[in-house]
């Protein structure tokens, strides 16, 4: 790997942004209905390789079962309002009102409520109810403390979800999570994340999990570069976990972890270009932020936003474009990317002359950065 010199004392890799690559049409070319975007991981599968960020702003008990019935998959957010409070959308139409920075403070106050343990299994049951899978997230600090509330609700996928996670945590405070026994222990796929290289990837990996996240999550809505200056480029990223998914395989005797790029899914472009260089399937925020039935009204914000020592994140007004099912099946309206993301995403792979989504990921990508 070609390292690049930053000054006489330290040497740094080049990383690339999606923004950077471009995907190479090939020889052959498809029918874009003949194309399969399936995916499924354990044994639940989705029509559309698309996974609902956890966030307030997007994912509500009635979006989740709405992206469930378009054939997607939605995460809960088990720290967010929807357990806090038993009825949030005062909250919620009051957070959309909130103008300039005193809205960062009103969110922390806001989320300084407790969570009622009641409410994880009663917002869990509401979604099973409607028939489809339920997928919910807690943060490592938190999932010793309510995995079991989870797991007795009878979830389906259990998303174990931070800025950075790692398989070995140090801490002198506290008894860190001990990812390899806690998935060895519980009896549904553990998706967990985030990480953006190669070792981080793989140890996780060697804990069990069914699938990682890869990114730092919250995109357009988190400021972790600004404040931490943590930031991996996401097709690098991407591509390097996938290498790592690659070499876990031949480690373990073929077992398989799913990688779903989290993070700077912006545009129908972005998700095609991040599956085609390794990731399984999306984890999208900001572009389901501005349906009409997100909880958000049009705003959008993530956990980071809220931490009450060092937020990492900002409420972003986005606006409304269309319903859930515009933005993902279309039709669409507007040639920015940012509707009918799945339709988009079915025609690149057919250009590139692939017919599901395992194939694509061979697609040929040049170096090609977007001029200013």
């Amino acid at each position: 790997m070609t390292q690049v010199e930053i000054g006489r004392g330290k040497n740094g890799r080049r990383a690339y942004a999606l923004d950077d690559i471009g995907i190479v049409p090939s020889r052959r070319t498809r029918d874009p209905e003949e194309v399969s975007i399936a995916w499924q991981i354990d044994a639940y599968r989705f029509e559309l390789p698309v996974v609902v960020s956890p966030m307030d702003s997007v994912v509500s008990p009635k979006t989740a079962i709405e992206v469930g019935r378009l054939g997607g998959l939605a995460v809960l957010d088990l720290e967010g309002l929807w357990t806090r409070y038993e009825d949030p959308m005062p909250l919620l139409q009051e957070v959309a009102e909130l103008k300039g920075e005193p809205a960062t403070r009103r969110l922390q106050e806001i989320y300084n409520a407790p969570i009622k343990e009641e409410l994880i299994g009663r917002r869990i049951e509401e979604i099973r109810a409607a028939g489809v899978a339920t997928a919910v997230r807690l943060s490592p600090q938190r999932t010793v403390q309510y995995h079991k509330a989870v797991i007795d609700a009878g979830v389906d996928i259990f998303v174990i979800r931070g800025t950075t996670v790692s398989a070995e945590h140090v801490s002198g405070r506290a008894e860190p999570l001990n990812l390899k026994q806690f998935i060895y222990e519980l009896d549904v796929p553990v998706v967990v994340g985030g990480c953006a290289t190669y070792t981080a990837a793989l140890h996780l990996m060697r804990t069990g999990a069914a699938g990682v996240l890869v990114g730092f999550g919250g995109g357009a809505s988190h400021t972790t570069r600004t404040v931490l200056g943590v930031a991996v480029p996401m097709a690098t990223a991407i591509s390097d976990v996938a290498a790592a998914r690659r070499d876990y395989m031949d480690e373990s005797g073929g077992r398989y972890v799913h990688v779903v790029a989290d993070g700077g899914m912006g545009t129908s472009g972005d998700i095609a270009k991040a599956i085609a260089v390794g990731a399984d399937a999306v984890m999208v925020g900001s572009p389901l932020a501005r349906a009409v039935e997100a909880p958000g009204q049009g705003f959008h914000w993530g956990s980071e936003a809220q931490h009450p020592e060092l937020p990492r994140g900002k409420r972003v007004e986005f606006g409304t474009i269309g319903t859930l099912e515009q933005i993902l099946h279309g039709p669409s309206s507007v040639a920015d990317g940012s509707m009918n993301l799945m339709g988009a995403l079915r025609r690149t792979m057919a250009t590139a002359g692939y017919s599901d989504l395992k194939e694509f990921q061979r697609v040929e990508v040049v170096v090609a950065p977007q001029a200013d």
